[in-house]
Parts: C-alpha cells; structure tokens; sequence
C-alpha cells in the first residue's frame, strides 16, 4: 500500500527504537521532525479546512503515556461482547464516511503510532499472568484498522508468536484490507484470528474509501484460513437502504463460498448507529453520501439507531442466511439491547460471562 504521507514527527526518546528506525526509512526522501509534545502537530491540522483528511498526511511515532490494554466502552442496557482493547495505534489511513474516529479523534486526526513494541508486549504478559483463570479476548482495532498500518509497522509479526505462546487470551485482528503478507508464514498455534468487516461491494465502493473490495477481503481471508488461521465477518455497520436484502444475502452467500464455515470463528451484526455529533461530520465531509438519511432514533446510550422494528427484521433475516449454509458458526449482536437480542434468537445471554463463551 502506498501512504501518501507528507511530514513524519518522532516524539523524543523514540528516535533509536528498532520499529522507528524501520518505518522512517521507508520515507528516504522525508526528514523526521524531532517534538517533545505533539500540540504543535495538531494545531496547524485544526486550521484545515478537512483536519481528517489532511491528518492522514501526517505520521507521528511516539511511545504510548497511559494504559495500552482496557476494556471496551461498552454501555450500560447494552450487551457486550466483553472485548479488551489494545491500543497500539491511533488514526486510519481508510476514509469511511461513517468512521466514528472523525469524532473521537477530532482533536488530534493524525496517524499515530506507539513504537514502544517491547514495553507493549511485557504489559501484556504481566496482565495475563495476573488472571491465569480468565480468557483475554484482545483486538487492536478500536482506534485504527488492525491491519492498514501493518505494511509500515509489522505489528502483526510480534503479536501472532506473542499470543500463539498464550493459553488464556486470543488476538483478533480486524480489517478492511488485505494487508496479510505479514501473516502468511507464521503460526498462529489457534491463538489469533483475523476478521473482515465486511459490506456490499456498492457500499464499500460509495462509503468505505481506502478499504479493499469485497473480493479481494474475502481472497485474503481464504489464503488467511489456508494459512491456518480462525476467520471472523463483522456486518457491521449494516447500511439498511432499499434493497438491502439482496445485497447482504449476496454477500453472506459470497462468503460462503470463499470459506469453509468451519473455519470461521464468529460472525457479528449490527446496524449503522451513530452519535448526532458524528452526523454533522459525515454531512460536512460526505455531503453526497445517503446513509443518514434512514429511519434513525436517539437510543439511550445517546447514539442514533435504525428503528427496532428496522433492525430486528434485519438481524433475523441474516441469522437465517447464514444458517441456511448448514453453518453452527455463533453469531452475536454487536451493542443491543437485550429486548434485541431476544427478538432475534428467542433468548439473550445472561451476561458478558455467557456470551464470551462464544470467543474461546
């Protein structure tokens, strides 16, 4: 992948760290500009008239201040899949018109990487050690696409050996690429798994600038499954417009067809939602994009959602798609509610405890 980056800052102390080396010499031609605090990165990007697109433009490397791992911002009503977030990098060079980090990164919309690996790394012995009786389910991908960096950082390269010597956590990286070349020759000893957030190919081609198509997504989860690695599919989020669902049965069937159901870890859905923040944004910088202008109601948590009697249908219909292959794979809900839930499946579980008993 080619990174159209213009400036590279380097926090200072990083400057003789193995990854900061590697990923500034990829850039022979861009002097590194030594800061000891990134606002001044910041404030001149503020100024711009699109702060996030011309963010992508700028990579600052920096070790990370606070606390890489935490959990999900899960809300209360809603049930989560108990998720630990590792935070390894901010910002995405992916511009997706409904990418709730133009919200959350507002103020800093750069491409930000922690090249303090070693240090990462250590934290997360020391955290599984401490809870030898709990599974770990950790991702990258809350703050950044896990895998659209990879080709510059070769994150991915330290963390599958890293958890394939783990008993009691899993790895999963989720993408919308097909940046898998660092995985293909290691083994994942059944301790990371891979998943694809995954649209119709006219949302992905209208929405999802930057991502992969629908055909290379799944061309790289088959040699990804053939590799020896779990698969995942994230329908999230779904674009519920007219005509839908043919669109989304095509893609379940495209996927079906591409990987063996038995190779898939799991497979989550849920509906565009959005903070009315978040809307504004998506109008200003996507003024031609429709997918706000659905049938949307303010949800408890304070994020706009499809009508219940838009989503339930909708999850029921694709829950029976999947399963009309034969598969058994779990499908969960991705932040709904538990009257969802149980509209979908006819129960919901008890808890976190329960549902994380589908990421083992």
């Amino acid at each position: 992948m080619e990174y159209p980056i213009e400036r590279i800052f380097l926090e200072a102390g990083v400057e003789t760290l193995p990854v900061t080396q590697e990923i500034v010499a990829r850039f022979p031609g861009l002097p590194a500009e030594i800061v000891d605090e990134p606002d001044p990165i910041f404030r001149p990007l503020l100024q711009e008239g699109d702060p996030q697109g011309a963010g992508k433009q700028v990579l600052f490397l920096s070790s990370f201040p606070g606390a890489f791992v935490k959990k999900c911002p899960g809300t209360q009503g809603f049930i989560c899949c108990n998720y630990t977030v590792l935070n390894a990098a901010t910002g995405c060079p992916l511009d997706c018109t409904y990418c709730i980090l133009q919200l959350y990164l507002r103020n800093n919309p750069i491409l930000r990487i922690f090249v303090n690996t070693g240090e990462i790394l250590s934290r997360l012995e020391t955290l599984f050690a401490a809870r030898p009786g709990r599974i770990f389910r950790i991702g990258t991908g809350e703050l950044t696409d896990s895998l659209a960096l990879d080709p510059l950082t070769g994150l991915s390269r330290e963390l599958v050996p890293f958890f394939a010597r783990q008993t009691n956590a899993l790895l999963e990286l989720k993408t919308k690429t097909d940046h898998i070349e660092n995985l293909l020759d290691l083994d994942p000893r059944g301790r990371t798994v891979i998943g694809w957030s995954v649209n119709p190919e006219a949302i992905i081609t209208a929405e999802e600038r930057g991502a992969a198509s629908l055909t290379d997504r799944l061309l790289a989860a088959k040699r990804c499954r053939a590799a020896g690695y779990k698969i995942a599919f994230h329908f999230d989020p779904m674009i519920l417009d007219e005509g839908w669902e043919g669109a989304y049965s095509g893609v379940v069937e495209a996927i079906m067809r591409s990987v063996d159901p038995e190779g898939i870890a799991w497979i989550s859905l849920g509906g565009l939602r959005f903070p009315p923040a978040l809307k504004e944004i998506m109008r200003e910088r996507f003024p031609e994009s429709p997918i706000v202008t659905g049938e949307f109601i303010p949800c408890p948590d304070g994020k706009m959602r499809y009508l219940r009697s838009i989503r339930v249908p909708a999850y029921r219909k694709m829950v029976e798609w999947i399963r009309s292959y034969g598969s058994k794979v779990p499908v969960y809900l991705c932040m709904e509610s538990r009257e969802v839930w149980e509209r979908v499946f006819a129960s919901a579980p008890p808890g976190i405890e329960n549902l994380s008993g589908i990421f083992r």
